[in-house]
């Protein structure tokens, strides 16, 4: 296994300037809602940090004023730990953007801000599968079950195949310069993102029928859409139902605040 060094590009830029769970907290922007007197984004990052697949952390966002209000980002910015970019109009084309002014065969790990539960482990884990699978494209994904079971209040977007039902983890892992293709799709349907239904319509409507049936796999899924963009796409099925946890609304931050205070 190649042992190559990622890029971690983290889309940290807001969605919503309305937000209400930046009423809510004060924070100026989504990636600084603090988890128990911590950014999320710093969290994240330090995760990065310590992860050993990991070497270069681009920042798509937020606006570069922001960072000044976490001493840990800005030193982190200042001594060249990190890099900023201003981000784009929407996620996938940040994304799109920031990998433009990379090599072709850098390999991309693309995730997201509001991840505060993020790990070094995880990070590992999910790269080292991504880069064993051999895909062009992998995608983290977790057991539903698993998430249910650990964290029962957690409201998740499910995506229910024939073999099971799976949550999005917010890790991709871009591991070929065919894959960067993927991004240009992502930006049709990143609207859709909470709609599994109108992203499983990617792969024709007869895959659809199979799905409202119950019965299209994961597999046969990826393959289907791996076919139509002419790439191939992996799942990487990761252990760790924290890795499906994100924030998105305060009942959430609630959560994460909870269970980062029982483990500690």
């Amino acid at each position: 296994m190649t042992r190559e060094r990622f890029t971690a590009i983290i889309l940290a830029a807001d969605r919503n300037a309305n937000d209400p769970l930046l009423e809510a907290t004060g924070a100026r922007c989504k990636a600084l809602v603090k988890i128990d007197g911590t950014p999320m984004l710093q969290r994240v990052v330090t995760a990065l940090l310590s992860s050993e697949r990991v070497g270069t952390i681009l920042l798509s966002g937020p606006a570069r004023e922001h960072l000044t209000d976490s001493e840990f980002l800005e030193t982190a910015l200042n001594s060249h730990q990190i890099s900023w970019k201003a981000a784009s109009d929407s996620p996938s084309s940040s994304a799109w953007q920031v990998m433009q002014a990379l090599a072709d065969e850098t390999p991309v790990l693309v995730t997201t801000a509001d991840h505060p539960l993020l790990t070094a482990g995880i990070v590992d884990h999910f790269l080292d599968g991504a880069v064993q699978n051999g895909a062009d494209l992998a995608v983290g994904i977790a057991a539903f079950h698993t998430v249910q079971n650990k964290f029962p209040k957690a409201k998740k977007t499910v995506t229910r195949f024939r073999d099971g039902d799976f949550c999005g983890c917010n890790l991709f892992a871009f591991l070929t310069p065919e894959s960067r293709r993927v991004a240009a799709v992502w930006r049709e349907i990143e609207q859709q993102r909470k709609n599994p239904l109108r992203i499983i319509s990617q792969l024709g409507w007869w895959s659809v029928l199979l799905y409202l049936l119950g019965r299209l796999t994961l597999d046969q899924a990826l393959a289907k859409l791996s076919r139509r963009l002419d790439i191939s796409i992996r799942p990487v099925h990761l252990p760790f139902p924290e890795a499906a946890i994100d924030v998105d609304s305060i009942a959430d931050q609630e959560l994460v605040e909870e269970i980062t205070g029982t483990d500690s």
